[in-house]
Protein backbone atom coordinates (compact mmCIF):
# COMPACT_ATOMS: atom_id res chain seq x y z
CA UNK A 1 0.00 0.00 0.00
CA UNK A 2 1.06 3.59 -0.60
CA UNK A 3 2.13 5.98 2.05
CA UNK A 4 -0.30 8.48 3.50
CA UNK A 5 0.24 12.02 2.34
CA UNK A 6 0.24 14.56 5.12
CA UNK A 7 0.42 18.28 4.87
CA UNK A 8 3.88 19.59 5.62
CA UNK A 9 3.20 21.76 8.62
CA UNK A 10 6.61 21.30 10.22
CA UNK A 11 8.40 23.50 7.70
CA UNK A 12 5.52 25.84 7.02
CA UNK A 13 6.45 29.49 7.46
CA UNK A 14 4.28 32.54 7.77
CA UNK A 15 2.51 33.87 4.70
CA UNK A 16 3.73 36.99 2.92
CA UNK A 17 0.91 39.21 4.14
CA UNK A 18 1.65 38.27 7.75
CA UNK A 19 5.37 38.98 7.34
CA UNK A 20 4.58 42.25 5.55
CA UNK A 21 2.49 43.24 8.58
CA UNK A 22 5.44 42.41 10.86
CA UNK A 23 7.74 44.61 8.80
CA UNK A 24 5.28 47.51 8.69
CA UNK A 25 6.12 48.92 12.12
CA UNK A 26 9.51 49.53 13.66
CA UNK A 27 8.28 48.28 17.06
CA UNK A 28 7.39 44.84 15.74
CA UNK A 29 10.73 44.54 13.92
CA UNK A 30 12.56 45.48 17.13
CA UNK A 31 10.49 42.98 19.12
CA UNK A 32 11.23 40.14 16.69
CA UNK A 33 14.94 40.89 16.42
CA UNK A 34 15.44 41.06 20.23
CA UNK A 35 13.52 38.07 21.54
CA UNK A 36 13.94 36.65 25.04
CA UNK A 37 15.74 33.33 25.47
CA UNK A 38 13.48 30.38 24.68
CA UNK A 39 14.74 26.80 25.01
CA UNK A 40 12.04 25.41 22.73
CA UNK A 41 13.31 27.35 19.69
CA UNK A 42 16.51 26.72 17.70
CA UNK A 43 19.42 28.83 18.89
CA UNK A 44 17.36 29.80 21.94
CA UNK A 45 15.33 32.09 19.67
CA UNK A 46 18.18 34.56 19.19
CA UNK A 47 18.87 34.08 15.46
CA UNK A 48 15.61 34.88 13.66
CA UNK A 49 15.15 35.90 10.03
CA UNK A 50 12.14 38.22 9.99
CA UNK A 51 11.60 38.11 6.23
CA UNK A 52 11.51 34.30 6.09
CA UNK A 53 10.07 33.76 9.61
CA UNK A 54 12.71 31.13 10.47
CA UNK A 55 14.92 30.48 13.47
CA UNK A 56 18.56 29.39 13.12
CA UNK A 57 20.98 27.62 15.44
CA UNK A 58 23.91 30.01 14.99
CA UNK A 59 24.65 33.46 13.66
CA UNK A 60 26.76 31.89 10.92
CA UNK A 61 23.81 29.80 9.73
CA UNK A 62 21.68 32.95 9.61
CA UNK A 63 24.28 34.87 7.58
CA UNK A 64 24.64 31.97 5.13
CA UNK A 65 20.86 31.91 4.80
CA UNK A 66 20.74 35.66 4.13
CA UNK A 67 23.13 35.20 1.19
CA UNK A 68 21.04 32.41 -0.28
CA UNK A 69 18.58 32.33 -3.15
CA UNK A 70 15.51 31.51 -1.04
CA UNK A 71 16.01 34.51 1.25
CA UNK A 72 16.61 36.89 -1.66
CA UNK A 73 13.52 35.59 -3.44
CA UNK A 74 11.43 36.10 -0.33
CA UNK A 75 12.71 39.68 0.13
CA UNK A 76 11.89 40.46 -3.50
CA UNK A 77 8.36 39.10 -3.01
CA UNK A 78 7.93 41.21 0.14
CA UNK A 79 8.68 44.44 -1.73
CA UNK A 80 5.27 44.19 -3.42
CA UNK A 81 2.21 45.36 -1.52
CA UNK A 82 -0.11 42.50 -0.51
CA UNK A 83 -3.67 42.52 -1.79
CA UNK A 84 -6.32 43.95 0.50
CA UNK A 85 -9.75 42.48 1.13
CA UNK A 86 -11.37 45.31 -0.84
CA UNK A 87 -9.25 44.49 -3.90
CA UNK A 88 -10.14 40.82 -3.61
CA UNK A 89 -13.86 41.64 -3.38
CA UNK A 90 -13.66 43.93 -6.41
CA UNK A 91 -11.83 41.26 -8.42
CA UNK A 92 -14.49 38.68 -7.62
CA UNK A 93 -17.31 41.08 -8.46
CA UNK A 94 -18.70 41.48 -4.96
CA UNK A 95 -17.98 45.19 -4.68
CA UNK A 96 -19.14 46.20 -8.17
CA UNK A 97 -22.14 48.26 -6.97
CA UNK A 98 -20.04 50.06 -4.40
CA UNK A 99 -17.40 50.72 -7.05
CA UNK A 100 -19.99 52.05 -9.50
CA UNK A 101 -21.34 54.44 -6.83
CA UNK A 102 -17.80 55.65 -6.20
CA UNK A 103 -17.27 56.26 -9.92
CA UNK A 104 -20.56 58.18 -10.19
CA UNK A 105 -19.74 60.43 -7.24
CA UNK A 106 -16.24 61.01 -8.64
CA UNK A 107 -17.64 61.99 -12.05
CA UNK A 108 -20.24 64.24 -10.43
CA UNK A 109 -17.60 66.00 -8.33
CA UNK A 110 -15.45 66.45 -11.44
CA UNK A 111 -18.37 68.03 -13.35
CA UNK A 112 -19.06 70.41 -10.45
CA UNK A 113 -15.41 71.40 -10.29
CA UNK A 114 -15.32 72.04 -14.05
CA UNK A 115 -18.48 74.15 -13.80
CA UNK A 116 -16.97 76.22 -10.97
CA UNK A 117 -13.79 76.80 -12.98
CA UNK A 118 -15.86 77.88 -15.99
CA UNK A 119 -17.82 80.37 -13.87
CA UNK A 120 -14.57 81.70 -12.41
CA UNK A 121 -13.09 82.22 -15.89
CA UNK A 122 -16.26 83.96 -17.10
CA UNK A 123 -16.31 86.27 -14.09
CA UNK A 124 -12.64 87.16 -14.70
CA UNK A 125 -13.43 87.97 -18.33
CA UNK A 126 -16.31 90.25 -17.31
CA UNK A 127 -14.12 92.12 -14.83
CA UNK A 128 -11.45 92.80 -17.45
Amino acid sequence: MGSIRRSKTKRRTRDLDQVHEDLSSQASVQKLSNQPLDESKPGLGQYYCIECAKYFETDFAKTVHRRGKNHKRRVRMLKEQPYSQAEADAASGLGVEKYMKFVQTYEQAKKEKDAQEKQKQQSEMVIE
